[in-house]
């Protein structure tokens, strides 16, 4: 980590050594991890990427991080995201700018980005990471990463974060293949004693697949050629395996986009205005970031619209998955287009093309964080130049096991 963060800029805070070695039987013991800085590690500050936090050592562990210590894993770093994981570049006003190692002129992604990038540099195993709209899928598309979105309530979680008007977020890791992907989920699963949904371990397919195929953006938007040349690839892989691949249309109504935006908003709200009851003391108001900022104020502007909206997700959230009716697992994009630039997605981007240019990127992601569904982020291809291309499989909720056996399949 001392090696390549001075080219990563992957790191919020380090962490001391454990005063002792883990316990030897621990599944996990040992491994060296990083703890992304949205999560409480006691004697560590938790900034959530803002200069509006408080610098001041939190008191106890969220019981990600404390699961994550009784697994064996020790942390080694807190590792970077943007302004409270509100947009999908890891680039901040606290920290600056996170890089890609593919390319350090180009973003890693986010909001899971200082994970990645440690990842993806060989310098850890496995990073933590969480989903609220693509924050662990996404810079796994922009790393070449294995990343795992997992069905909603698999992995223990923050308590308040159940109490949210849409349940949206999911914890899990990055990792350099499925394997290791596997092998902490195994471990998680074990330990929290999950039996309500079905086991995370691979599951074998007794028939061909019904998978069906997206290629295209919602609303229209252009999909780049390299990712639309990946996901084909994807397909053809797949054909091979014996599945049927057949294209089919949006799982979602051309509302959700715009519902989920204006929970966005509303959440970008809270945070602005409510900094201390969500953040804690210290809070202040007057150092948030002009996106976060701008995002408050929509949700001002759009208050008649938000309670329509969150009736429409909580209503998707809880109903039966009909895009599964008739099919196994959806094969798509991550992503709209490789990582932009650095500073495309930055606090110094005008808020209004920020948000555009969010909208347009990261269409394909947000739909599973509601419904719940498990989706993993796999690099198939790269482009002309290099960049890794990450293709998504999502499945209906608990066929985590199912996923992570296709994926293996497909793995490089």
């Amino acid at each position: 980590v001392e090696a390549v963060n001075p080219q990563l800029n992957a790191v919020a805070c380090s962490v001391a050594p454990p005063a002792r070695s883990p316990d030897a039987a621990a599944p996990l013991a040992g491994i060296p991890i990083a703890v992304k800085d949205n999560d409480d590690l006691p004697g560590y500050p938790t900034r959530q990427g803002s200069r509006a936090v408080a610098d001041r050592p939190a008191e106890a562990a969220t019981p990600w991080v404390e699961q994550a210590m009784a697994l064996g894993l020790v942390p080694v770093v807190k590792s970077t995201l943007p302004e409270f994981g509100l947009t999908a570049s890891t680039e901040s006003s606290l920290i600056g700018a996170t890089r890609n190692p593919h390319d350090p002129t180009r973003s890693v992604g986010g909001s899971s980005g200082g994970a990645a990038a440690l990842v993806a540099s060989g310098a850890l195993p496995l990073a933590h990471a969480n989903d609220g709209g693509g924050s662990i899928r996404i810079p796994a598309a922009c790393c070449g990463l294995v990343g795992l979105k997992p069905t909603r309530g698999r992995i223990v979680d923050r308590p308040d974060l159940a109490r949210l008007p849409v349940p949206i977020t999911a914890q899990g890791v990055l990792t350099r293949t499925v394997r290791d992907t596997i092998a902490y989920l195994e471990a998680a699963e074990e330990a929290s004693g999950q039996r309500a949904m079905p086991s995370v371990r691979p599951r074998r397919m007794q028939r061909p697949l019904r998978i069906g195929l997206i290629t295209q953006a919602p609303h229209d938007v252009p999909v780049h050629p390299d990712v639309q040349a990946a996901v084909h690839m994807a397909a053809a892989m797949l054909e091979h395996l014996g599945h049927r691949v057949d294209p089919i249309g949006q799982p979602v109504d051309e509302r959700f986009g715009r519902d989920f935006l204006l929970f966005w908003q509303l959440l970008a709200f809270a945070l602005a205005h409510a900094g201390r009851a969500v953040v804690g003391p210290g809070f202040d108001q007057a150092l948030i970031e002009p996106f976060t900022r701008y995002l408050a104020r929509r949700a001002v502007l759009d208050a008649p619209l938000i309670p329509a909206a969150v009736t429409r997700l909580r209503r998707t959230a809880r109903a039966p998955q009909a895009v599964f009716d008739a099919l196994d697992v959806v094969l798509s994009p991550v992503l709209a287009h490789p990582p932009p630039p650095i500073g495309a997605l930055g606090p110094d981007a005008p808020p209004r093309d920020h948000l555009v240019a969010l909208l347009r990127w990261t269409a394909f992601t947000p739909w599973q964080n509601v419904t719940g569904s498990p989706a993993i982020a796999l690099p198939i291809g790269q482009t002309a130049d290099g960049l890794p291309v990450g293709v998504q499989l999502t499945a209906r909720r608990g066929d985590d096991g199912l996923l992570l056996h296709l994926a293996a399949q497909l793995e490089p």
